[in-house]
């Protein structure tokens, strides 16, 4: 019986004593866990900044562009007068303003397609800003599912 009595004692020491550990353990997998999330929140939250630096970079440009088109059109408007002989021409001859006219047309498709790679890009970081959101989502769905289990 005392033998008995102290083998029961020593395990439920070993119990108790292990105890601890896994309490330990999982305190620190539970530590490792939360710094991996936060890090990962920070990293998500740098990503998005970036975005949104990108994005209003292009917006900036976007409006930049529409300016100049706008100038670009008043310019061609008042070469397509001195051409058809409405408004005064001046000094220039109809070749120089033919050549101007196109030279504008050139800068204009110019810039239509700089405005289409702008838009492309502006669709590009939406679709990345949409897509974190979702992962985001996902990893708060699978926290939420683990814990549960």
């Amino acid at each position: 019986r005392k033998q008995a009595a102290e083998c029961s004692t020593s395990s439920s020491d070993e119990d108790f004593e292990s105890r601890p550990s896994l309490t330990h353990k999982a305190k620190r997998a539970l530590r490792k866990r939360r710094k991996l999330e936060k890090e990962t929140k920070q990293l998500i939250k740098q990503e998005e900044l970036k975005r949104l630096h990108k994005a209003q970079a292009v917006q900036r440009q976007l409006e930049e562009l529409e300016e100049r088109q706008r100038a670009l059109e008043i310019f061609g408007v008042e070469l397509e007068r001195e051409l058809r002989g409405e408004a005064d021409s001046g000094t220039k001859d109809e070749n120089q303003m033919l050549h101007e006219w196109f030279e504008l047309v050139v800068e204009k498709n110019k810039l239509m397609r700089y405005e289409s790679e702008l838009l492309i890009i502006a669709q590009e970081l939406e679709l990345e800003d949409h897509q974190s959101r979702l992962e985001q989502r996902l990893r708060e769905k699978m926290a939420i599912d683990g814990k549960s289990e």
